[in-house]
């Protein structure tokens, strides 16, 4: 295990709902599994007026989401490390005093001059903050190092992610800087690599030669909920596919790196959205479907339309829907489609890459109805029920020789004694031992947003551009399934299981 030096975690945006949810309970996680030193801090920054116990028995002793990982985290021992300090954290004028008080704590905690920063604040502040704790000298690695972790929206569009990424500059390094996306922490994801470049049955075929098609699902059950005034100014694909999805893609379809490092990972992956190929009108016109939900019934319950919920404005024209085709031009992918979707209000809550191998060449053992052969599939399950899933053919105990489609799985459930971390768990340790393979870097961040940038573009000089209507607890918009090149090919449909794919559905 890497070592972990004495530091102090300082979370700007600390009433937050994701400070308590998420970032207090990984903390807390590491703190059991014996993973943080002896010495170390968390301090809550935020407006709200806490002192340091009222703030323990809000996110330590009240929170819900702290369980104790090895049945014996001891909370009281842990709250002791909590500190909280109120500020106006967009005013400057604050931060010499916050300064003063982080130097006591650290000279309480014996913590030294390491320092994270982590940034749980509204994008407005992600100036203001770093440039604020530059001004007194807290962005300086003189004795310890210092660290800034950025939530997204990495910036609305090209243009605001360039100048964000300018600013940040500014301030810190990019060395110092790391661009958190939660996908990227996901046990499963991580095992990409591994499942690509540590099986030799699986790397010789995964190109152009063998694979037909890439299809990856990002859906969830629920809508906007209260977040509909948030949720108008973004959309699904800012939300989603700049980030998220996009870093999929990117795992799965990269070159080998030459070595397991941060600097190799992080090279290839920037490689892979470099080839991305470049929209054209025509590509946005006929390859991206954007939709929106409508009132429906679902299992008995009235679910209101996308445009019925609270801050939403009635004639708006933000998607919840958003499907894609597209290609990446290098010597590896050249001519294999690549297909995104995500939505809200979809059937049921899943994440998933699927992996379409070319079929057989021949009609030996087709079953007889004139359509082709069906490739295998390799499902690689983020969420839930993680795992993989491989189909391939099999024959039909009895006489002659038909075939049959049978699955073959893993399923993390199944390593019982495995401990399973959250993704904020991981990617926070990551930080703390100042590995940055896992975040995003400032120009794969800006190469992605190069990406997307003409599509949002499009759909602001052509207010008219179509919009599609599903109702909620359907798949999006029928005419998404025209994306899919090929006759008798379709979006795969995945079920909230994974086990007995196939077999039977559960939403």
């Amino acid at each position: 295990m890497k070592k972990t030096d004495n530091h102090i975690l300082v979370i700007f945006g600390a009433s937050g709902d994701l400070t308590e949810r998420k970032l207090i309970p990984a903390v807390f996680n590491l703190h059991c599994r014996g993973f943080l030193p002896d010495n170390f801090a968390v301090v809550g920054v935020s407006r709200s007026a806490f002192s340091d116990e009222a703030y323990r028995e809000k996110v330590v002793f009240q929170n819900q989401h702290l369980k104790d990982v090895n049945g014996n985290g001891d909370r009281a021992k842990f709250a002791e490390r909590i500190y909280y300090y109120a500020m106006q954290t967009n005013n400057p004028a604050d931060y010499p005093a916050f300064r003063a008080r982080l130097k006591e704590i650290s000279e309480e905690r014996e913590t030294g001059d390491n320092y994270i920063f982590y940034l749980s604040t509204p994008p407005s502040l992600y100036e203001i903050i770093p440039r604020s704790l530059a001004e007194v000298g807290l962005h300086r690695e003189l004795d310890g190092w210092k660290r800034l972790i950025i939530e997204k929206p990495f910036g609305y569009n090209l243009e605001t992610a360039l100048d964000l990424n300018k600013k940040l500059l500014e301030y810190f390094s990019e060395a110092q800087l790391y661009r958190i996306d939660h996908y990227l922490g996901k046990e499963t994801v991580q095992n990409l690599l591994i499942t690509r470049f540590g099986n030799s049955i699986f790397e010789p075929i995964w190109n152009r030669n063998y694979i037909q098609h890439i299809e990856v699902t990002a859906a969830e059950t629920v809508g906007v909920e209260k977040r509909g005034g948030y949720y108008d100014g973004s959309g699904a694909m800012r939300d989603m596919v700049q980030n998220h999805l996009l870093q999929l893609v990117a795992l799965v379809a990269m070159e080998p790196p030459v070595q397991a490092t941060e600097t190799s990972i992080r090279n290839e992956r920037m490689k892979l959205f470099q080839s991305l190929r470049q929209l054209s009108d025509e590509d946005i016109q006929n390859n991206v479907i954007r939709g929106q939900y409508t009132q429906s019934k679902v299992k008995g319950e009235n679910f209101p339309g996308y445009r019925e919920e609270e801050g939403v404005a009635r004639d708006s024209r933000t998607e919840t829907y958003f499907a894609m085709k597209f290609f990446i031009d290098n010597w590896r992918w050249s001519g294999v489609p690549f297909y995104l979707r995500t939505g809200k209000r979809l059937p049921t809550r899943v994440t998933e890459i699927v992996i379409h191998f070319k079929p057989t060449p021949h009609h030996l053992f087709s079953k007889g109805n004139g359509l082709p052969n069906v490739g295998n599939i390799l499902v690689i399950r983020i969420q839930p029920n993680e795992g993989i899933l491989l189909k391939f053919a099999m024959k039909i105990p009895g006489e002659g020789l038909q075939a049959t489609d049978v699955n073959m799985d893993f399923h993390y459930s199944d390593l019982t004694d495995a401990y399973i971390p959250e993704a904020y768990e991981r990617l926070l340790l990551d930080c703390i031992q100042g590995d940055a393979t896992l975040y995003a870097r400032g120009d794969a961040v800006a190469a992605a947003w190069e990406f997307v940038d003409p599509i949002l573009k499009a759909w602001e000089a052509n207010p008219e551009m179509k919009i599609y209507g599903y109702p909620s607890g359907t798949w999006g918009p029928e005419n998404a399934d025209d994306l899919i090149e090929g006759d008798n090919i379709t979006w795969r449909y995945p079920c909230r299981n994974l086990t007995d794919d196939g077999i039977y559905c559960e939403l």
